[in-house]
């Protein structure tokens, strides 16, 4: 009897004795919660979780820890005759078969972010879940408690339909506008993606399931994203992009780091020994595991090295680099040692215990899912993030009633758009809007049926028209016999490519025909990111809605009527040009695919508004910018540093208008004589609700990173001792009060203490 069999014999025999020894309960059956454990030592939940995985590891034989770390698409992939192994949640991104004789549980992975996504080749029917809005959306709102129930939501649709990792957590900052996944992202600043990322996987992982934090790092533009090499300087990678990543998982502890596609400084991300070794799993102490984002993965031996634990999804990558055969022979020839084996497997095990996953077993119990509690979950995050961009004369807020209304464009008589790629959601009711955008990949485009002229002509009493849009001059003639016009304008964007800035479809044109015939305009846009304006001067009204998710319509309703305040801020820039970006031309564009480019990232940490500032541009709308239905004052700001060297700031806002609202106050710092990136970073902000007539005071403590600069010589954050600047206001440009502090500096070392 080998070794393997003798163990399975004994757990076998441990496991009858244990039984049969047993107390019997009140229905006369065996007690054995208790002693189970005897068996596998490593289900007892006193222990830790480095402790448990230990045990675990010692019973595993090399083929077993073999399979932990090898993943397969969870859908049919027709181009290639592929077939998922039996076992998976059909239709999924991916699974990695579990080993019952140790009790290992499989993982069944769904794409995510803003639900339980499916993929287009899948052989059953899409599943229909709720959608929460994109994330640039949900960034929005600037109400970290919003992004953590709606990852918990998320979260609890994806154990009930019986996953157990989400693919989520998209913490990339907006460094290029035209990307095409910005609507999974959401922010411009390391401080703000942090926060809101960390809080959105927090809330997906209190299901005992895992989620992940990605795309590790710099997957900043889709064009050329398998082959172009993102190069920047480490201090400006760390005081950005990577800050962003330490903040939200410092905040959440993410099970999984997925890294990107594209190259960094040269080496591909997923076998990048400074991202992945130097920096996230030495210097920041991660002990979760990384896996490959589908079809990342280069090499075996160099991938396994440099830090990569689990090749996911085959058959994206050009070869099974984990795959039993070719890891075999790396770990027979020595290029990959047993002991790099064991710690992929130990970083898997202890992410499995660590987040309930081995003790809470997940099942397909989707007739458990309560899509009405849902929906209002993904309504209030959708009306937080709707941002109001203009109100001329006080337009909005429409008062409920009888007034002539045109509702033009934009699909609103059929439901709300969302973004296109692996991210995407069915939502309840199918897609109402089908045959639109790329057949393949990332289409088709996915509308979710919530329709806004619904929502309007319930609030309306009946009086309102609808117009498609798709011609000018017909829209223009209904918008001139109403006594107000609401024009819906879509940017479709999607993974896997880059967009313009523009509106497609001559919606520019229709707005401005609408305008032109009346006056009282709304606009309300739909997109995943920035986009041009070139009308704006011309309508009355502007509300930047994003993809607000399965309620959209209904949110967008709610806060033009408003029912609730407009109390969304911008997590990114709108710029007024291409020629105020850091590369006006796309990198890569009209390449050949494959063709392997370089993106220099010389602004370093200058990302988003920074830049503007550093420029001195003047943007098309701020960073932070977001009109209310209401007024805001802000006064009595101060900054104190405590014995510790702590800086803390504090202040108070009033509500000045006559009606309740949501204020938004932002803190920013900078050294009064300059040596940052730009003039001043986001250093903290508070959401809160008020009263007419109320005042609140706020206090930040500020993280001492953002008062610092990198010092890769030494592996530290340097705060400079002397005098800083501090802003109150309500946007990067709009920061009426200010004060000075004396900071007397300081080091402090980018390791952190186990």
């Amino acid at each position: 009897m080998n070794n393997r069999k003798m163990r399975a014999f004994m757990s076998t025999l441990m496991l009858a004795t244990a039984m049969t020894m047993a107390p019997l309960n009140a229905a006369g059956n065996p007690v054995v919660a208790a002693t189970a454990t005897l068996a596998r030592p490593w289900m007892d939940t006193s222990l830790s979780a480095e402790a448990r995985t230990d045990l675990l590891l010692r019973e595993m034989t090399v083929d077993e820890k073999k399979t932990l770390v090898y993943g397969y698409f969870g859908s049919p992939f027709k181009e290639r005759n592929y077939a998922p192994p039996a076992g998976v949640r059909m239709g999924s991104a991916g699974y990695i078969p579990g080993i019952e004789r140790l009790g290992i549980p499989a993982q069944w992975q769904t794409d995510a972010g803003l639900g339980v996504a499916t993929q287009r080749d899948s052989t059953e029917p899409m599943r229909e879940r709720t959608s929460l809005p994109a994330g640039i959306a949900t960034v929005a709102t600037w109400n970290p408690a919003l992004a953590r129930q709606g990852g918990a939501m998320i979260g609890k649709e994806a154990r009930l339909s019986g996953f157990n990792v989400m693919l989520a957590g998209g913490v990339n900052l907006v460094r290029e506008p035209r990307n095409g996944r910005n609507f999974e992202y959401g922010a411009e600043d390391p401080l703000l993606a942090g926060i809101m990322v960390g809080a959105q996987i927090s809330g997906i992982q209190s299901n005992n399931i895992i989620s992940t934090i990605k795309h590790y790092a710099l997957n900043a533009q889709e064009t050329g994203r398998f082959v172009l090499s993102a190069n920047i300087d480490e201090a400006g990678a760390r005081m950005s992009d990577l800050l962003a990543f330490e903040i939200a998982m410092e905040r959440s502890n993410p099970g999984s780091v997925m890294c990107a596609y594209n190259r960094y400084n040269g080496d591909y991300a997923c076998e990048n020994d400074f991202l992945l070794n130097k920096v996230l799993k030495g210097d920041w102490g991660y002990k979760g595991y990384v896996m490959s984002d589908w079809g990342a993965v280069h090499s075996t031996a160099k991938a396994a090295n440099n830090g990569l634990d689990q090749e996911s999804g085959y058959i994206f990558d050009k070869e099974m680099f984990f795959g039993a055969d070719l890891l075999g022979k790396a770990l027979a020839d020595g290029s990959v040692p047993m002991a790099r084996l064991d710690d992929m497997n130990r970083r898997i095990l202890r992410a499995l215990f660590d987040h309930g996953v081995m003790d809470n077993p997940v099942a397909v119990e989707d007739h458990k899912i309560d899509y009405a509690a849902h929906a209002k979950i993904t309504r209030a995050d959708a009306e937080e993030g709707i941002v109001l961009l203009k109100n001329q004369g006080g337009l909005l807020p429409l008062a409920a009633g009888a007034s002539k209304i045109a509702v033009i464009g934009g699909y609103a008589d059929k439901g709300v758009m969302s973004g296109g790629g692996s991210s995407t959601v069915f939502g309840r009711g199918g897609n109402p809007v089908p045959g639109l955008g790329p057949k393949n990949f990332p289409g088709p485009i996915v509308f979710h049926a919530n329709p806004p002229l619904a929502a309007i002509q319930a609030r309306a009493g009946g009086n309102v028209a609808f117009d498609t849009g798709t011609d000018p001059t017909a829209a223009a003639k209904l918008a001139a016999d109403s006594d107000l016009a609401i024009v819906f304008v879509n940017q479709w964007t999607g993974e896997a490519m880059d967009f313009a800035l523009t509106l497609p479809d001559n919606q520019d044109a229709l707005v401005a025909a609408v305008a032109k015939a009346n006056k009282r305009t709304i606009v309300v846009v739909q997109s995943g990111g920035p986009v041009f304006m070139p009308w704006l001067k011309e309508v009355g009204a502007v509300l930047a809605a994003w993809y607000p998710g399965s309620a959209g319509g209904e949110a967008i309703a709610r806060v033009i009527y408003g029912e609730v305040d407009a109390s969304g801020r911008l997590p990114v820039t709108f710029p007024a040009s291409l020629d105020q970006l850091p590369r006006p031309k796309l990198d890569g564009e009209g390449l050949p695919d494959g063709t392997k480019f370089d993106v220099s990232y010389g602004e370093g940490a200058a990302v988003g508004y920074k830049w503007f500032d550093q420029k001195g541009y003047k943007p098309l709308f701020a960073f932070g910018y977001g009109l209310s239905y209401t007024r805001f004052a802000y006064k009595d700001l101060k900054a104190s540093v405590g014995t510790d060297g702590t800086l803390t700031l504090s202040g108070s806002v009033t509500n000045i208008g006559e009606r309740a609202g949501k204020a938004v106050p932002q803190l920013y710092v900078g050294p009064a004589t300059g040596g940052w990136e730009a003039p001043k970073r986001l250093a903290g902000w508070q959401k809160l609700e008020l009263a007419s007539g109320a005042s609140s005071r706020f206090t930040v403590p500020v993280d001492a990173r953002l008062l610092a600069t990198f010092d890769v010589a030494k592996n530290e954050w340097v705060v400079k001792p002397g005098r800083y600047k501090v802003w109150l206001g309500a946007s990067a440009t709009d920061l009426p009060v200010t004060t000075e502090v004396t900071l007397k500096g300081g080091r402090f070392s980018a390791v952190k203490a186990n």
